[in-house]
């Protein structure tokens, strides 16, 4: 419109707008016009210009336009003559179906000055269809005790046609026959129906079966016409006929009830007995549409809803039901269902004219013209059209549901979108809405810098990673078009000093793509932080600034260190167990370490390999080495564990430790009082005691018969002896480790005992872990036997009964 108007003075532009604004409310009526149905395209209906009292040269000034209602146009406006002309060949059938009389809605639309006219057109039905049975031929059972004037409702015949041209007359032949004649009946909605009433006794002896020609005639000039066969059979014999509780049912039912639902169970009795007595029900006289919306259960007479419902194409469905017995009699009853609308479609919008791009600086222009329509009904039809109340744009309403949309005041790009949202929404239950959105196109400049999409981003790389790997992404986005919204990512220098930022990290100047210059080492380096600006190509260029911060994730390159016991020593380390020991018995513990973190950094211990299966066990979260039975008098005094310790990596690292344990006698006690029983209660000692008391007395008898036995035998080889006097020790290197009796743990001092028997002049003395002289005071003080009160007993109790 700004172009058309810029060329004129701007008092008469002034003027031309208040022209405009006093024009667009203004609407009127036109018609009826009338046009024969089946006219070929381009027939002629009316002058519009002589109508709308204009030359027909303004009508192409005034932009003026027909448009029909829905999506199909049917007429089109000559503008060189000004006549209203058809666009198709128009059916009235398909447009309006049995609707009469059938009317076209249409507007006359004007941009300059904006207006809006109202306009119908009736389309005249011709005679093009021959009325047609549904079912070319119809059997008809009737007793032959049926009474005379009976009349027997037969199928009616479908004619598209409308008005006069629809069916008029049925009539039957051949034209002598004496049983029957066919009158003409008029349903409650105008249709017209055949009913055959006999008009003589039946004789199923004399004629069980009669064939007439059904013909229905329309009013048509020349009349057209329709047949079908009617089989009479006659039944003998079955004086009962079904009946129904009601011969009029009515039922309402939702148009989105779902399918399989049970609409109304039409039952009917029958006063006979037997197979006389067992009904059929099916429909008759019933549509296709009827069939494949509803269903009808035989044998109970359930009619349940097998397809969709549509309030907007049938409002109500007319079913006859037929309640048929085995003897052939039969009953009817009428069900009629209303089809009530639930608020299932949603408003429609139809643009009629649109005008972009518009001026930033533009003022009070009209952008757009549209129409909203709803196919519900009653409330459910019933609309509110709105747009958002932030925006400079005005809706304004003409005629009833049609809208045009201007600006108000002038826009701005970067404060208003460029996206209008037009909201219709109907007043129904639920309500529904639709939206349509339309773009309006501005000038832009370079107001707005650019935008990360995070002010702080944190980004993860695994160490070890090969050079030039692409760790992360930034980004920035810029509410600008065009030059001024084309984004160059650059590295902004560290605040640290000590950072090599040029050496860790390079960004791509174009996408934001950042990569790992070099390897990373999580021991080394574990996170570090620099920022990255975002410039915008306008003049003057704007910029923007975000931080990043890499986190280097742990993997698993370091294997466990084993720290106890150390295998790069020169002697290996050997741990004593007493053979005393009970399962559960601590022998050592494995310590390691390892490196890395988290997960890669969970250490778990194995026994791989040992010289006596099955003695051995090691726990697999701390490493502590336990016995797993009791040892015997066969178990082999030295051992040799293979133990593995293993991280929780993937994949996992793994070191290898040797443990060497020597079984040793040095410790002899029968029971070893654990810190746990000197707890107990008073009564639980006093039995611990009287037991313990038991063992030693029994051991001890057993002790002193060996030794008496050993006596014995000494004496009986004196001479012998007495070259074998001296006390040797043990051959070969004893090794150098304790074991803790008590269980807590390994003693940190060496020791030597002598066990042996010494000869003498007149008396032999019986030594019984002794320690040696020269180790005692560096080795075994007594401060220590009095810290360690296990063995101190144990020491004692021996030397009392020796």
């Amino acid at each position: 419109m700004a172009a058309r108007t810029s060329g004129f003075p701007r008092q008469r532009r002034v003027l031309f707008l208040f022209l405009i604004g006093g024009l667009c409310l203004a609407g009127s009526e036109f018609g009826p016009y009338s046009v024969t149905e089946e006219t070929e395209r381009g027939s002629f209906v009316a002058n519009l210009a002589k109508d709308l009292e204009l030359a027909v040269e303004t009508l192409a000034a005034k932009r003026t336009r027909v448009v029909s209602d829905g999506n199909k146009q049917h007429l089109l406006l000559d503008l060189h003559t000004g006549n209203l002309l058809t666009n198709e060949k128009l059916d009235r059938e398909e447009m309006c179906g049995p609707t009469e009389p059938c009317i076209l809605y249409f507007q006359i639309l004007m941009d300059y000055p904006f207006q809006i006219y109202r306009a119908e057109l009736r389309i005249v039905d011709i005679n093009d269809h021959s009325p047609s049975f549904q079912d070319k031929e119809m059997i008809l059972k009737i007793p032959e005790n049926t009474a005379v004037g009976a009349a027997f409702r037969l199928e009616r015949a479908l004619d598209s046609d409308g008005g006069r041209n629809g069916i008029q007359n049925y009539t039957i032949s051949p034209n002598s026959n004496s049983h029957f004649h066919i009158t003409t009946r008029v349903n409650p909605d105008g249709r017209k129906y055949p009913e055959l009433v006999l008009d003589k006794a039946l004789d199923y002896e004399e004629q069980p079966e009669l064939s007439l020609i059904l013909t229905a005639l329309d009013g048509g000039t020349p009349p057209r016409s329709g047949t079908a066969l009617v089989q009479v059979e006659v039944i003998d014999t079955n004086d009962n006929p079904p009946e129904f509780e009601h011969m009029f049912y009515e039922v309402k039912i939702p148009e989105n009830s779902i399918l399989g639902s049970l609409v109304i169970t039409a039952s009917a009795w029958d006063l006979d007995s037997g197979i006389n007595g067992e009904l059929s029900y099916t429909f008759i006289h019933a549509s296709e549409d009827t069939r494949k919306t509803f269903s009808i259960n035989k044998n109970s007479g359930e009619i349940r809803l097998i397809g969709y419902l549509d309030f907007e194409t049938t409002e109500s469905y007319s079913i006859i039901v037929k309640a048929t017995d085995r003897g052939g009699l039969f009953g009817k009853c009428t069900v009629r269902i209303q089809v009530m609308d639930v608020n299932d479609n949603y408003p429609e919008i139809s643009v009629s004219s649109f005008i972009s791009p518009i001026p930033e600086n533009t003022l009070d222009t009209l952008v757009m013209v549209f129409s909203i329509k709803d196919k519900d009904s009653g409330e459910n039809s019933r609309m509110v059209c709105s747009i958002p109340e932030d925006l400079p744009f005005v809706l304004k309403s003409s005629i009833e549901n049609y809208y045009h949309l201007e600006t108000e005041g002038a826009l701005d790009r970067e404060n208003r979108a460029e996206y209008i949202t037009i909201t219709v929404t109907d007043l129904g239950t639920p309500r529904l809405t639709t939206q349509h959105t339309i773009t309006v196109q501005v000038s832009d400049v370079n107001d707005n810098a650019p935008a990360f999409t995070q002010t702080f981003y944190t980004l993860f790389v695994q160490e070890n990673n090969n050079p030039a790997l692409h760790i992360g992404t930034i980004s920035a986005t810029d509410s600008d078009s065009g030059s001024n919204a084309r984004i160059t990512y650059s590295l902004l220098p560290a605040h640290d000093p000590q950072l090599a930022l040029d050496s860790l990290i390079s960004i791509n100047a174009d996408n934001g793509q950042l990569f790992a210059l070099r390897a990373l080492d999580y021991e080394a380096l574990q996170t570090f932080e620099f920022r990255v600006g975002a410039t915008d190509q306008g003049s003057p260029a704007l910029s923007s600034q975000a931080l990043v911060r890499v986190l280097v994730l742990d993997a698993n390159d370091n294997a466990p260190f084993v720290l106890y016991p150390l295998q790069n020593a020169s002697v290996p380390c050997t741990e004593l167990l007493p053979r005393a020991a009970e399962p559960g018995y601590l022998v050592t513990k494995v310590v390691a370490v390892d490196r890395d973190s988290g997960q890669n950094s969970w250490l778990s211990f194995q026994l791989l390999k040992a010289t006596e299966p099955g003695l051995f066990s090691v726990w697999a979260h701390n490493g502590e080495v336990r016995t797993s039975r009791l040892l015997s008098e066969r178990d082999a005094p030295k051992h040799r564990l293979l133990l593995l310790v293993k991280d929780n990596g993937d994949p996992p690292r793994s070191a290898s430790v040797t443990l060497h344990v020597l079984l040793v006698d040095g410790f002899s006690q029968p029971y070893l009082l654990l810190p746990e029983v000197a707890s107990n209660s008073v009564q639980d000692e006093d039995a611990l005691t009287l037991y313990l008391v038991i063992a030693l007395a029994s051991v001890s008898s057993l002790f002193l018969l060996s030794v008496l036995l050993f006596v014995g035998v000494r004496l009986c080889r004196r001479a012998r002896a007495a070259s074998l006097g001296g006390c040797s020790l043990p051959e070969g290197h004893f090794p150098g480790h304790l074991v803790d009796v008590s269980g807590t743990g390994t003693l940190s001092q060496s020791y030597q005992y002598e066990v042996c028997l010494m000869g003498g002049t007149g008396t032999n003395e019986f030594k019984f872990l002794k320690p040696i002289a020269p180790n005692l005071p560096s080795q075994f003080p007594g401060k220590d036997i009095e810290e360690n009160p296990t063995l101190y007993n144990s020491l004692a109790l021996f030397n009392d009964h020796n």
